[in-house]
């Protein structure tokens, strides 16, 4: 039986991680040339910190340093770019339902790359928060912040679940054995491989008794 279900924000509860996309090719605009592997690296490492990214294109594509004071600054113009977007976006479809409906029958976590004060900002615009137990994003990583939850909540790995967009969210559900939903979305092509996927939160609630009940038979 599933009692807990941790959350993504980006491309899982919002419609929003293709703005996070525009938001790196504005301000790599400069590096024409790089910004298609700049692009293709954020893409294939979606769900991590936005810092992280800055220094991995810095360092690694533009072959150049990174200053911390220039690093702020791209914190900050990113956030500039994708916050006011982020709260006018589109819910996916079935999110917001099946949070009403069922937030006495789970309990719901966020699980986010995004840092920490902005999310909060983000969930509280959204009036999402009190769907929440709690809300945890960078710079922590998600890894720790899933293993944290499920340490002082005492819940049975078999009893939660993570439903994200991106490699780095499989990856975080592989490493505490937790189960793993992959929510589809035309950038995430690598994870159509993911035993449970859906295509939007649509019937969540009926997915995850049926799934629940499989992963029993498998056993």
């Amino acid at each position: 039986m599933i009692r807990a279900v941790i959350f993504d924000l980006d491309g899982v509860i919002i419609e929003s991680a293709e703005i996070k996309t525009k938001a790196f090719e504005v301000l790599f605009a400069d590096y024409p040339d790089r910004l298609p592997e700049i692009i293709s690296y954020h893409q294939k490492q979606a769900g991590i910190s936005r810092y992280v990214k800055f220094r991995y294109f810095y360092e690694k594509i533009l072959g150049k340093e990174l200053s911390d004071q220039e690093e702020a600054e791209l914190g900050e113009r990113f956030s500039q770019i994708v916050v006011r977007q982020i709260l006018k976006a589109p819910f996916v479809p079935g999110a917001i339902e099946f949070l009403s409906q069922n937030k006495n029958r789970y309990h719901f976590f966020v699980a986010s790359g995004t840092p920490e004060d902005e999310l909060q900002n983000i969930l509280n615009n959204r009036q999402l928060t009190p769907f929440f137990l709690e809300v945890h994003g960078a710079p922590k990583d998600k890894t720790d912040i899933i293993e944290d939850i499920l340490n002082r909540y005492a819940f049975q790995r078999k009893n939660a679940v993570f439903i994200g967009d991106a490699e780095s969210d499989r990856a975080a559900a592989e490493r505490t054995g937790i189960l793993f939903i992959a929510r589809l979305t035309e950038e995430n092509h690598q994870l159509k491989d993911c035993r449970w996927k859906v295509n939007d939160l649509t019937d969540l609630d009926t997915f995850l008794q049926n799934m629940c009940g499989k992963e029993g038979d498998k056993k």
